[in-house]
């Protein structure tokens, strides 16, 4: 990671189908996953995009202006936040920028109050399911499906605050 990387906080015109289109094209190539990831990521972010809710909130790793990572935070209820689109470009990954964006929404979770993050993710995402775990998430739940173009074990996490 020779070039830096930016964090910025608020979305940009396009950055709503950038994101949607940066997962698809990511879970394709690394999780063989078909054409209905990128609803399943463009339907809750654009409705995202659309609040204005102050416990609520997306980070975005830019590289020479261009989105490489993201991680958000919306509100399931006053005392439950949920981890959504945490998605990192394979030329940043292994250089500590996902602990940081990981740490950064635990910590806008934890001063907004919340007792609990919640997050879901799939059995074959080691990596990230390692980074998980090190922040304190623990396994709630796993369940096999039909999803995205494949069988797949969904599997999901909670930290407690």
């Amino acid at each position: 990671m020779t070039r830096p990387v930016n964090i910025r906080t608020h979305l940009k015109p396009g950055d709503v189908g950038y994101l949607t289109y940066l997962h698809g094209k990511l879970y394709a190539e690394e999780s063989n996953y078909d054409y209905t990831f990128d609803a399943y990521v463009a339907i809750p972010l654009s409705e995202f995009s659309l609040r204005s809710n102050p416990r609520e909130h997306i980070w975005l790793a830019e590289q020479e202006e261009e989105i490489k990572g993201a991680i958000a935070i919306v509100e399931r209820d006053v005392e439950t936040a949920q981890l959504r689109w945490f998605l990192l470009h394979p030329s940043l990954r292994g250089h500590g920028l996902g602990k940081r964006l990981l740490d950064l929404a635990v910590g806008f979770c934890r001063q907004q109050g919340y007792q609990r993050i919640i997050l879901g993710t799939a059995l074959d995402l080691n990596v990230a399911k390692s980074m998980y775990e090190s922040a304190g998430f623990y396994k709630i739940s796993a369940e096999e499906k039909f999803i995205w173009g494949r069988n797949e074990i969904l599997e999901d996490y909670q930290l407690d605050l």
